[in-house]
C-alpha cells in the first residue's frame, strides 16, 4: 500500500483489490460522519447504513491502511485479560456483559462474512495458545477454566497432543479455543467496505478529517477539500489517529508488532505443520505467533519494529527460531516482511468515550482488534439508531487517560524486543 513494503507484505499482495472511493470534493450532509476505514469505522458504517442512516467515512489514507490491514488475522475471542478480572476492573454489570459480547465475536465476524460473500481466506478451526513451560501451562489452564464455567468451547490439550496439532516446538500444553480462527485480515476490512457501500453508505478515501466545527445541532468536519455536515461523529481510529481527538491516540502506548511470510512450502511440510490449520501463539512475554495462509505461506510474528537495525535482527531471529519450531523447515526464506503498531491501554482493557457532543468512540484494542472491532463497530451503530441505551453498552463512558512517559515506553519496548531477540539468536 501506498508502495511501502513494510506496511501490509503479504496481505496488500494476496487481498482482492479495494472497492473504487475518491476524495471528498466539496460539501455534503450525512446523519453520522465516520472518521476511520478499519474494523470499526467500517462495521459501523455498514450496520448504520443497514438501519437507514446516510453515512458518509473519511479515511485520511486507504481503506484497512492502520491495524486492520497489517495484523496476524487471528480472529480471536475475548481480551488479553482473564475473563474473571473483567468484572472486577469494570464493574457490574459491564464487565460480564462485554465478556459475553466479545465472546461471540468471532461468530459476528464469521457471520458478517458468510452474509456478505467476502473473499478473505477464512479458517474455522480454532485457534491455539501454546504454553511454554510450568508458568505458561498455569495460565492457559487458568484461563480455560475461566471460559469453561462461562460456557466456551475451550479445552485444554497436554504436551503430546499439542505437538500433535502444532507440528512442533516444544509446548507444555495449549489452549485450544474453538470459537476462533484466521481470516486475511486486509481482505476482510475491504470486503467490509464493498459491503458498506452496497448498504448505501459514502466513503471517500485519502480524506484526512483535519477541522471540526460545531454547526447548530450538527458538527461540520472538514478535509483539504471539503466537508461532511453530520448530527453524529464516530472517531474510529484508534492507534492511527492523527489531526483529530488525537488525545485517543495519547492514551495508548505503541507497541510494535512485525509479521514475516515464508515462501509457499512443499505439500510435506504443509501437511506437518499446523495440520488442522489453527493458528497460534504463546505465552512468552515477548510473544510468538505463526499460521498458514491460504497458499501455505507460513506466517510468523513477534514484536518489534522492521526498521533500522531492527529489521536485520528481528529477521535472523524469525529464522533461527522458525527452525527450531520446526526442523524439517530447514531454510526459512521469506517472501515478505512487514509491521505495524498495537495501541495498549494502562489496563490493557478497550476504552468507550465521549468526546464531546454526539461524538463517541472505542479504542485500546490492545491486540484484539478483529473480533472487538468489528463488535463494536455494530455497537455504535445500535446506539446512534437508538437501538441500545448508555446503560445497556458493554463499556462505561471514561474520561481519556493520558499515559504518562509514553514517549518512553515506546521506545523501550522497541529496544527491549531487540535486545531479546539479538540475544535469542545467539548459538
Amino acid at each position: 500500500m501506498l508502495n511501502n513494503s513494510r506496511s501490509h507484505g503479504l496481505w496488500a499482495l494476496t487481498a482482492p483489490p479495494a472497492p473504487d472511493t475518491a476524495p471528498l470534493a466539496g460539501d455534503t450532509a450525512a446523519d453520522v460522519v465516520v472518521i476511520g476505514g478499519g474494523y470499526t469505522g467500517l462495521s459501523s458504517a455498514l450496520h448504520l447504513a443497514e438501519g437507514g442512516a446516510r453515512v458518509a467515512l473519511l479515511e485520511a489514507s486507504e481503506i484497512g491502511f492502520g491495524g486492520s490491514g497489517r495484523n496476524v488475522g487471528l480472529v480471536n475471542a475475548g481480551m488479553w485479560v482473564m475473563p474473571d478480572t473483567l468484572p472486577d476492573t469494570l464493574g457490574a454489570p459491564f464487565g460480564e456483559r462485554l465478556i459475553e459480547q466479545l465472546g461471540r465475536g468471532p461468530q459476528k465476524v464469521f457471520d458478517l462474512i458468510e452474509k456478505h460473500g467476502i473473499e478473505c481466506e477464512v479458517e474455522r478451526t480454532g485457534t491455539l495458545h501454546c504454553a511454554v513451560g510450568r508458568k505458561g501451562l498455569q495460565e492457559i489452564e487458568a484461563r480455560a477454566e475461566q471460559w469453561q464455567k462461562r460456557g466456551a468451547p475451550v479445552v485444554v490439550l497436554n504436551a503430546e497432543e499439542t505437538r500433535t496439532k502444532v507440528g512442533g516446538g516444544d509446548y507444555t500444553g495449549a489452549l485450544l479455543d474453538k470459537r476462533a480462527g484466521t481470516i486475511q485480515p486486509l481482505a476482510y476490512v475491504r470486503g467490509l467496505a464493498r459491503a458498506a457501500l452496497a448498504a448505501g453508505a459514502r466513503i471517500f478515501t485519502q480524506s484526512e478529517a483535519v477541522t471540526a466545527q460545531p454547526n447548530g445541532l450538527h458538527w461540520r468536519i472538514g478535509t483539504k477539500s471539503g466537508s461532511v455536515d453530520a448530527e453524529w461523529v464516530v472517531v474510529a481510529t484508534d492507534t492511527y489517529g492523527k489531526a483529530l481527538w488525537s488525545q485517543v491516540r495519547q492514551e495508548q502506548i505503541h507497541l510494535p508488532y512485525f509479521n514475516f511470510a515464508t515462501r509457499s512450502l512443499p505439500d510435506d511440510l504443509r501437511k506437518s505443520i499446523l495440520p488442522e490449520r489453527q493458528g497460534a501463539w504463546d505465552t512468552r512475554e515477548v510473544l510468538s505467533s505463526f499460521r498458514f495462509d491460504r497458499s501455505g505461506r507460513l506466517v510468523f510474528g513477534s514484536v518489534g519494529a522492521l526498521e533500522g537495525i531492527g529489521e536485520s535482527i528481528h529477521r535472523a531471529w524469525a529464522q533461527r527460531s522458525l527452525r527450531k519450531l520446526f526442523p524439517g523447515l530447514r531454510s526459512a526464506e521469506f517472501e515478505t516482511g512487514w509491521f505495524g503498531m498495537i495501541g495498549m491501554t494502562s489496563d490493557n482493557l478497550p476504552r468507550f468515550h465521549k468526546l464531546d457532543r454526539n461524538v463517541i468512540a472505542f479504542s485500546g484494542y490492545n491486540g484484539r482488534g478483529i473480533a472487538p472491532g468489528t463488535v463494536f463497530g455494530s455497537v455504535l451503530a445500535s446506539y446512534i439508531l437508538g437501538q441500545t441505551a448508555e446503560n445497556d453498552l458493554p463499556l462505561p463512558v471514561t474520561a481519556v487517560e493520558q499515559q504518562r512517559f509514553r514517549a518512553a515506553w515506546e521506545a523501550f519496548y522497541t529496544a527491549g524486543s531487540q535486545l531479546v531477540h539479538l540475544m535469542e539468536s545467539w548459538p
